[in-house]
């Protein structure tokens, strides 16, 4: 008899009970256990978290610390970003390239404290992201994976109100300031970001405090727990990209829309992984470009859908979609040739064999609002 296959174990995080004490629905999400809802729906977590304060297990994301004798050149050889001139308290989104400049992650790397570099990956990622870290880095630096520690994002309007009660110091914090700092009892490493376009905070806690600061949070009226459905949906409004999704080891950063992240040093060096490409695609264009895109009739397109022009020729695919509850439309991302790429460029989707109006839209869709100064 064949063998039946056993069933797959899935990982979990510090949080994982407390979620399914609150109710959550569980699935599968990068190997891990996780709330996609809790029980009054996506809909509604997405609009608490648009006018109050939303609670966000990530903890199944990656973090590290990359310490050496001159980590922040070392971080360099990997990524396109300035992190030689990244300034103690600040943080920087970037990306690891491959050697034909596509995109491997997309991560945050912060400097918190004089303890080298610490480095936020995706969780479908970080199990090669840190191999491939710790080899190109041999002899330059050393990569050490912080298991021992849990990660929340807390976001939305009164998300600074709602934890400065417990952290003070956080009002204090601008847009992508990060630092160490004491609360809840113990050690936290705190940025003012998030990935939703909503003000916030990640917040990277001892993994024994987990649940003790994920109820203390919640014992706030101000702030709720939202599932991975309404991370989704925001982060989709806001118009930020989804690794393996929008983003992928064939993606350059200039097809992504992700030009800001090279730096001008970067550039004029061309000392970054896949560098001859992508400085070519900024001196003459990459062949397709990724766009927002507002669906003006009918059902939302979902990832993989086909982009066509008004002639019905295929131009290009949606690699994120859904439904906007901000907006009550439907909203997409995806790849289109540049001739196509303007605001306001008219085009269609096929949703279920049927095509539909949709119009290239100028990202975010929904307005970030960051606090970007005090």
């Amino acid at each position: 008899m064949p063998e039946i296959p056993s069933e797959k174990v899935l990982k979990v995080t510090p949080l994982t009970e407390a979620h399914v004490a609150l109710g959550a629905r569980m699935v599968e999400f990068a190997g891990y256990d996780m709330p996609v809802q809790y029980a009054e729906g996506v809909l509604k977590e997405h609009l608490w978290t648009r006018e109050h304060a939303g609670l966000f297990d990530v903890s199944h994301m990656g973090q590290a610390r990359l310490r050496g004798a001159d980590p922040l050149a070392a971080f360099e050889m990997l990524t396109p970003g300035d992190y030689r001139g990244l300034k103690p308290g600040r943080q920087r989104y970037s990306m690891l390239l491959n050697a034909e400049g596509g995109i491997v992650d997309d991560l945050m790397a912060a400097r918190p404290d004089d303890d080298g570099l610490f480095v936020v990956v995706n969780g479908a990622c970080k199990d090669h992201d840190y191999r491939l870290m710790a080899a190109a880095l041999a002899g330059q630096a050393e990569i050490e994976r912080l298991e021992d520690r849990a990660l929340i994002a807390l976001q939305g309007p009164e998300a600074a109100a709602a934890l400065k009660v417990h952290v003070p110091e956080v009002a204090t914090m601008a847009f992508m300031d990060a630092r160490t700092l004491k609360g809840f009892g113990v050690d936290l490493i705190v940025s003012r970001s998030g990935y939703t376009g909503e003000d916030g905070y990640e917040i990277s806690i001892p993994r024994h405090a987990a649940v003790s600061v994920w109820n203390t949070l919640l014992a706030d009226e101000r702030v709720k727990p939202i599932g991975l459905g309404a991370r989704d949906s925001l982060r989709l409004e806001a118009g930020l990209p989804l690794y393996g999704h929008d983003l992928d080891e064939g993606v350059s950063p200039i097809e992504a829309d992700l030009g800001f992240a090279i730096a001008r040093r970067r550039r004029e060096a061309g000392d970054f992984p896949g560098a001859a490409r992508i400085l070519r695609e900024l001196s003459n264009g990459p062949a397709r470009v990724r766009v927002g895109l507002k669906v003006l009739e009918g059902a939302p397109a979902r990832e993989g859908a086909e982009i066509t022009g008004e002639d019905g020729a295929v131009v290009g695919r949606v690699t994120s979609g859904g439904f906007s509850p901000s907006l009550r439309q439907g909203l997409a991302l995806g790849f289109v040739p540049p001739l196509l790429s303007d605001p306001g460029t008219k085009l269609k989707v096929v949703v279920r064999g049927k095509p539909q109006a949709c119009e290239v839209t100028k990202t975010p869709f929904v307005a970030h609002r960051y606090v970007r100064q005090l």
